[in-house]
C-alpha cells in the first residue's frame, strides 16, 4: 500500500532528521562555549572536547534506530507497521531534541566552570546523564516497538 510506505518514510525522516538535528544543536551549543573557554584556558581543550562529544549521542541513537526499522521499508509494509514507525519518529525527534538541548546546557556550564579553574568534569558528566536518560528511553521504546511490529 503506497500510503503506508509513505507514512513510514515520514517517520524515518523524523527519526533520523530529528536525532541528527538534536545532536547538531547540542554540539553547537557546546562548541560556542569552548571557543570562549579557550581564551581563558587553552590547555584544557581535551576536557572541553570530551564534554562537547557527549552531546552527539542522540544522532547515534537515530542512526541505530534507522538500522532497526530499515527492513520494514518494503512495499508490503502494513498500516500498523508504518504507523508505529511514524510514532517512533515523532517520539525520538521530540524527546531527543529536548534531552539534547538540556544536556548541552549542562555541558556548556561545565565547560565554563572548567575554564574558570574548577575541577568539575566528572560532576558535569554525571549531571549531563540525567537529560540523556530520556533520550535513551525514547531509543529503548523504539527498540521495543521494532520487536513488536
Amino acid at each position: 500500500m503506497e500510503g503506508s510506505i509513505l507514512l513510514a518514510y515520514i517517520g524515518i525522516g523524523l527519526l533520523v532528521g530529528g536525532s541528527f538535528m538534536a545532536s547538531a544543536v547540542g554540539v553547537s551549543i557546546c562548541g560556542q562555549t569552548v571557543i570562549g573557554a579557550l581564551k581563558k584556558r587553552p590547555e584544557s581543550f581535551g576536557t572541553y572536547m570530551l564534554l562537547s562529544a557527549v552531546a552527539t549521542t542522540q544522532g547515534i541513537y537515530g542512526l541505530v534506530a534507522f538500522i532497526l526499522f530499515q527492513g520494514f521499508l518494503t512495499p508490503e509494509i502494513t498500516a500498523l507497521q508504518s504507523s508505529a514507525i511514524l510514532g517512533v519518529g515523532i517520539l525520538m525527534a521530540v524527546a531527543g531534541y529536548f534531552a539534547n538541548v538540556g544536556q548541552a546546557k549542562i555541558l556548556s556550564n561545565g565547560i565554563e566552570a572548567t575554564a574558570a579553574g574548577h575541577n568539575v568534569t566528572a560532576k558535569t558528566m554525571i549531571m549531563a546523564a540525567f537529560p540523556e536518560t530520556f533520550g535513551l528511553f525514547s531509543f529503548l521504546v523504539a527498540v521495543l516497538i521494532s520487536f513488536a511490529i
